[in-house]
């Protein structure tokens, strides 16, 4: 069973793969350039997608055809290159062209998530037993849409990565005159409010609706 419809997946690869840049047919990695054959970009690109569709590891979604080594050192790869970066500026854009994005209300909230793995800014999480843990604090318009989300450690409070992310508001292109910020009692200090009040001056209004 397909993670996503082929009507879908289709285009989103068919502008994905625009993104790529040309490789050779055979692994870099090797001397001699010849020692291994390349394994196909769209085959690594279904994985991603079915372990952002699933939730699963990628040990989980390897098999024969796919290594979990190969998933990983291809997106490390597409990150260097910015290619996930661009795709995301192109899919906002035309899903805001053919849909609509609503941003004259967002929400942000942060939660947290492993990090068995650890990574650079990975810390000790307060919810399991101090192993490493990452928070992932993230913006969606009204109807739930991502918009962009900042990484930090798991023993990070919300609050003071609310600057870092309204900045990704930045990349979003013409904002409205007034945006409603819904925030969670977390958020609820004079710090966020001063935050609101200066991001008010860089991004038209905006207003701070609060909720429990």
């Amino acid at each position: 069973m397909p993670a996503i419809p082929a009507w879908l997946i289709e285009p989103l690869w068919v502008q994905f793969s625009e993104l790529l840049p040309e490789r050779s047919a055979f692994d870099p990695g090797h001397p001699l350039g010849v020692h291994r054959r390349r394994l196909n970009d769209r085959i690594v690109f279904d994985r991603l997608i079915q372990v952002l569709r699933f939730g699963c590891s990628y040990q989980a979604i390897a098999d024969a055809t796919c290594s979990a080594t190969t998933i990983r050192n291809r997106r490390d790869e597409w990150i260097k290159l910015g290619v996930f970066a661009q795709f995301k500026h192109i899919v906002l854009e035309f899903y805001d062209r053919i849909v609509g994005l609503v941003l004259e209300e967002i929400s942000i909230d942060g939660c947290i998530t492993k990090a068995p793995g650890g990574g650079e800014v990975a810390g000790r999480s307060p919810v399991d037993r101090g192993k490493q843990g990452m928070k992932r604090s993230l913006m969606v318009d009204g109807y739930g849409i991502p918009l962009g989300r900042v990484l930090a450690g798991a023993n990070r409070h919300d609050s003071p990565l609310l600057a870092s992310t309204l900045d990704k508001l930045d990349d979003l292109g013409p904002l409205p005159d007034v945006i409603t910020v819904n925030l969670d009692a977390g958020y609820d200090s004079q710090n966020t409010r001063d935050e609101l009040t200066s991001a008010q001056v860089m991004r038209a209004s905006a207003c701070c609706g609060s909720r429990s």
